[in-house]
């Protein structure tokens, strides 16, 4: 195995996994570093949901059809606020479903995509020591366990939401605090009332999940806030039980039988990098950005960020320059904030909120009632289309007028 390649991505999880597949297959010579020695590692911290922003990438790298044939779930779900169920309609100009699929079946599928892929040398155990740099500071490979040095022009960050990559190249993130925690856990023998793959509830501050999975497993979710870390420290699956009686239309848990650890997380910020490119390096998925878990776009937008990155990246790669390479990273760079950064901070804004705002009461007291609010409405919650549509001066009028019929308070 040489030690020359055009790209080195650190990291295999979702986003390093898309990033090598569509380079290799565009003829490049791509090393995808795995810390972890095991093929079929995966993450744990995940409740397993793709959004449906994510499908026309998996239908590009050819795997939608992978995950279902390995069980995975069309999702579509309703939301639940005190303003009533907010059902989702049928899509309307934007992609029909996403999927739900357990990380360690979807982990190693994506891993053995990316190995098959042209030109790709998948090396686990390869964990990330240092990044080299020529004598102008430029970023020209990296140093690895059981893979020593390896040159390449450019170094992908895919590596998470405590990336190596990022703090090696400078590229640091802003903390922003979050009220809530998470715990969640897999059960079989879960009653879902009509058949829904994914039902939320907010209840102002605490929010639930339930996801139907792969082989007839339902992933249960609790995100409370703070105030309840007590009663999760002295007994979380009861806690988490507890958390779905007496909801609406609450799963039915009489015979649910726990099938996985119970994994959470007493913190979790939100990340945001003012920059993720810099000369030699970008990054993709949690090492760019890290969304509170809540809204369930970490998996979608690790497989979108790397399909934005390599789509720039890759003629440069193949033809250009060092310039025209670090030029189309920042191209790359400018797409990822304007595309993500409103979520995010509308994102950051609820996760340190113990109730709805305004803007937030008259939507969700409008989609309950109108389905045309609500097609939008979930436009934007699977992350199909910008916040900025909740703006819309056509969205506001539907909305209001329909609270005022609900006579929602």
């Amino acid at each position: 195995m040489g030690d020359e390649y055009d790209v080195a991505i650190v990291g295999s999880s979702l986003a390093g996994c898309t990033a090598a597949i569509l380079l290799g297959r565009r003829g490049l010579r791509v090393a995808l570093l795995e810390a972890n020695r095991n093929p079929s590692a995966y993450k744990r911290m995940c409740t397993h949901f793709i959004q449906s922003s994510a499908l026309p990438t998996l239908e590009r790298l050819g795997l939608d059809s992978e995950l279902e044939a390995a069980g995975a779930v069309r999702n579509h779900g309703n939301a639940w606020s005190r303003f009533g169920w907010v059902e989702e309609p049928e899509p309307t100009n934007r992609p029909s479903h996403g999927y739900n699929l357990r990380r360690e079946i979807l982990d190693p599928l994506m891993r053995r995509a990316a190995a098959e892929a042209p030109g790709v040398d998948l090396m686990l155990g390869a964990k990330l020591r240092e990044l080299t740099r020529r004598p102008d500071g430029r970023v020209d490979g990296v140093v690895a366990d059981h893979a020593g040095r390896i040159s390449c022009r450019l170094v992908i960050g895919a590596d998470g939401r405590s990336s190596k990559v990022a703090r090696l190249a400078g590229l640091p993130g802003r903390e922003s605090r979050n009220d809530r925690f998470g715990y969640f856990a897999s059960f079989r023998n879960v009653t879902i009332p009509d058949g829904q793959s994914v039902q939320l509830w907010l209840l102002e501050p605490d929010a639930a999940y339930m996801f139907r999975n792969d082989a007839e497993v339902t992933v249960l979710a609790a995100m409370p806030g703070k105030g309840r870390l007590p009663e999760f420290e002295d007994d979380r699956e009861s806690a988490l039980l507890r958390t779905f009686e007496d909801l609406p239309d609450a799963p039915d848990l009489a015979g649910a039988e726990r099938v996985s650890d119970i994994v959470g997380t007493r913190d979790y910020p939100s990340i945001t990098r003012r920059r993720i490119a810099s000369p030699g390096v970008a990054l993709v998925g949690d090492a760019a950005l890290v969304l509170d878990p809540l809204w369930g776009a970490g998996c979608g937008w690790a497989l979108q960020t790397a399909e934005w990155l390599s789509d720039v990246v890759a003629t440069p790669l193949m033809t250009g320059t060092d310039r025209e390479i670090d030029h189309a990273a920042r191209r790359y760079q400018r797409r990822h904030r304007m595309r993500l950064w409103p979520h995010q901070y509308l994102a950051i804004d609820f996760s340190q909120r113990p109730r709805f705002n305004r803007l937030q009461r008259l939507m969700f007291a409008g989609a309950a009632q109108d389905p045309w609010v609500a097609d939008r409405f979930y436009a934007y919650g699977t992350r199909n289309r910008s916040p900025f549509v909740m703006f819309s001066p056509r969205m506001l009028a539907r909305a209001a007028r329909a609270r005022r019929a609900g006579r929602c308070e």
